[in-house]
Parts: C-alpha cells; sequence; structure tokens
C-alpha cells in the first residue's frame, strides 16, 4: 500500500516552498562568513529548485496530489511575463547604441542555433544521448534550456508546457540550465576585472561607456520610488487583468485554429498555453508604451520575481533529483551549446570593436537574465548594473518567440 504524504493541503504546501524561498534568500543575503563560502559556490536559483524536491523525495508532498504548479503556471507565469516586460523601453535600449543591441541579438543568435548545432554535433556521435520519445525526447528538454539561456525562468517554464517536457527529464535539463550558465558567468565576472587593459589592446571607444553610466543614474533617480498601496493594487491589477484577457483570447485562438487547420498543431499553435504566454508577452510589450510602465518605478518586476520564484519552487517539487546523474552526455551539450554562444559574440565584439562591457552584459542578459545580468554589468560599475536589467528585460520579451523558434528547429533536426 502506498504510504500518503505527509502535508496534503495545498495551503500547508503552499506554506512550507514559501518558508524555503525565504531560507534561501535570508541566507543568501546573510553576512555571516559561511553563508558567504556557500554561495560562492552554490546559485541561490538552484537552491530553489532543488530543496522543493526534497519534500517530494522524502514523501513530505505529493506533487501529482498538487494543483499548485497548475496554479502557478496559468495564474501567476503571464503575470509574471507581463510585469517582468512591462518596463521594457525600445527608445532608451536604442539609444545605449546599436552596437549594445547589436551584442545581445548576437548572444540571441548564438543561443538560437546553438543549441540545434549541438543536438547534430552529439547526435552524429551518441544518438542515444539526445534521444528519446514523447515527453522525454531530449530536443523537448532542450526547448527549455533555450527558453532560459534567451529569456529566464519565465521563458522556461512556457516551454516546458508548450512542447510538453517531462518532469524527470526537465530535472536534467535544470542541472544543464545553471551549472553551464554558472561556468559561463564566472568566465564572465573574470574578464570584467581585466575589462581595461583588455579594452586598451583591443582598442575599443569606451567613451559611450561613461555617457551610458550617467544617462542611466539619471533614469533610475527620475523613476525610482517607495512602494505604496495604491500602486501595487495597480501592479496587481495590471499583470492578473492581462493574464485573465490573454486566457479568453488564448482558448478562442487555439479552439479556432485547431478546428480550422488541425496540421498546425505541429507549431504548437493549436496549444491553448502557447498562446496564453504569446498573449501575455505582447500586451506586456504593448503597455511599456503606455503610463503603466511607470509602474516599474514602484516596483512591478520585483513583485513579478516574486512570483516567479514561487513558480520556479512548485517546478521543483516535482523534480527527480536522482535524475541529474542519469545523463552525463547532456552537459557535453550544454558546453558545445555555450561555446557557440560565445565563440560567436568573441566575433562579432572583435568585427564591431565594441568594449568587452557590451559583450559581456549583451550575453548574460541572454543566459542569465534580470537575476545576474546586473551582477555582471556592476562588475563593471555599480551605476551600470540597471543597464543589464534594461537588456535583460528584453530578452524577456524576445525569449519566448526565439525559444520557440530554436524548438521547433531542434524538434526538425533532432534524431529519430
Amino acid at each position: 500500500m502506498e504510504s500518503q504524504p505527509l502535508v496534503t493541503n495545498d495551503a500547508g504546501v503552499l506554506g512550507l516552498l514559501a518558508l524555503i524561498l525565504g531560507f534561501v534568500f535570508w541566507t543568501e543575503r546573510s553576512k555571516h562568513p559561511f553563508w558567504k563560502k556557500f554561495y560562492a559556490w552554490v546559485p541561490g536559483l538552484l537552491l530553489c529548485y532543488f530543496l522543493p524536491s526534497l519534500l517530494n523525495s522524502f514523501g513530505v508532498v505529493d506533487p501529482e496530489a498538487s494543483n499548485l504548479y497548475f496554479v502557478s503556471s496559468r495564474y501567476l507565469l503571464p503575470a509574471t511575463l507581463v510585469l517582468l516586460t512591462l518596463s521594457v523601453d525600445l527608445p532608451a535600449i536604442a539609444q545605449l547604441g546599436w552596437k549594445a543591441v547589436a551584442m545581445f541579438f548576437t548572444g540571441t543568435l548564438g543561443i538560437l542555433i546553438g543549441g540545434p548545432i549541438a543536438l547534430m554535433i552529439v547526435g552524429a556521435v551518441s544518438p542515444e544521448t539526445v534521444g528519446g520519445g514523447g515527453p522525454d525526447a531530449v530536443w523537448r528538454g532542450l526547448t527549455t534550456v533555450a527558453g532560459s539561456w534567451i529569456g529566464g525562468g519565465a521563458n522556461q517554464t512556457a516551454m516546458k508546457e508548450v512542447f510538453e517536457v517531462g518532469d524527470t527529464l526537465f530535472s536534467q535539463m535544470v542541472a544543464v540550465d545553471v551549472l553551464v550558465a554558472n561556468v559561463w558567468m564566472a568566465v564572465l565576472l573574470f574578464l570584467a576585472g581585466r575589462n581595461e587593459s583588455i579594452d586598451r589592446r583591443t582598442g575599443a571607444d569606451t567613451s559611450a561607456i561613461e555617457e551610458l553610466r550617467r544617462r542611466v543614474e539619471a533614469f533610475h533617480d527620475k523613476h525610482q520610488r517607495p512602494l505604496n498601496l495604491p500602486d501595487l493594487m495597480l501592479i496587481l491589477a495590471v499583470g492578473f487583468g492581462v493574464t485573465g484577457l490573454a486566457h479568453a483570447l488564448g482558448d478562442g485562438i487555439a479552439g479556432w485554429i485547431a478546428e480550422s487547420a488541425p496540421m498546425l498543431a505541429r507549431f504548437s499553435l493549436t496549444s491553448s498555453f502557447f498562446w496564453l504566454i504569446v498573449i501575455a508577452t505582447t500586451v506586456g510589450v504593448g503597455l511599456s508604451f503606455t503610463p503603466a510602465k511607470n509602474l516599474e518605478g514602484a516596483g512591478a518586476s520585483r513583485i513579478g520575481t516574486a512570483m516567479l520564484y514561487i513558480l520556479v519552487a512548485s517546478i521543483g517539487m516535482g523534480m527527480d533529483v536522482s535524475a541529474v546523474v542519469s545523463n552525463p552526455g547532456l552537459f557535453v551539450v550544454g558546453g558545445i551549446w555555450m561555446t557557440i554562444h560565445a565563440v560567436l559574440l568573441l566575433v562579432v565584439a572583435k568585427v564591431l570593436n565594441v568594449p568587452l562591457f557590451y559583450m559581456a552584459v549583451g550575453s548574460q542578459a541572454n543566459v542569465g537574465g534580470a537575476a545576474s545580468a546586473p551582477v555582471v554589468a556592476s562588475a563593471f560599475h555599480p551605476s551600470l548594473a540597471p543597464v543589464g536589467v534594461l537588456l535583460a528585460v528584453l530578452g524577456y520579451a524576445v525569449g519566448t518567440y526565439a525559444a520557440w523558434i530554436c524548438g521547433l528547429i531542434m524538434q526538425a533536426v533532432a534524431p529519430m
């Protein structure tokens, strides 16, 4: 007879996840020497996935009997996408200079084509490593890595749902994502500490960075304000109001396409979840051209990120921690993928003669998103951290679309 989990009430499960997230964030900002050394090696994001998985492994909760993931992915995720893309300032991004934007999209292109190329390379040598069928087809799992490395956690979850990735495979992909991405970030931070000598050696013009620093500081000081109750209610109204609209339109569009052109199911166009994500992202970007974008000054993206971490914890609750070592060849795929991304960035940076800052932040705005792009940017100068956020938010906006295209390409080239 199968044993019952210790906690069966979803309110209790949510409380446990909230306590875990609070513990991770509290210890991550602790000044205690132990925690400082611990988080120097272990990413906090990994713990937000891993610790909830222990609740499943030790029989504390049963993720299959819980509705938390469904609620998080259908309600919190689209609201998160709206609040993260709400602050996209496309004119301001353009003013950063076309070379900065070009490096960002070079990084995006490196991820988009790197995945399929890495899949083909490893597939030619070891097809069983990247094979599988149904929800456990490796190409499906790799779409979640593409979503994470182009946009972030929200886009990663969107790809998990759109391409129907199994939980066991997703556990492996989270490990690939976090390990490879953090190794690459360590390389970027190493280079950032030597940026002046590197820029002198390459002859890059860094005058634009100083002007950029002054402009970003002025923008940040102008719009930042304390969060009050009216702003909080407006932020929630926008996030969940658009979520409701996206649900209504997405169900209708998916149903109409399924009836009129069922052959488009191959491209996920008959999936109501796909349209939910696309509509939420598109409306969020559209609102960035309205006064609603001023809600970012009160912390719209921070509230969206808090929702995102609840989603991350609910995903982690369904993970199988033993799965991360069952297919080590996937780390080879991730390594080749990231190498292609890095080489393409280096080549374009050399051709355009751009400072190291643009290359590093352009890369991390894709791979790390809003969580770590500011870290890399501030390694060059603390006041430049918002630039990382600005470009990372652009990653949220394009991540859904680019990761979907990458997924379709990987589906086409995956070994049968």
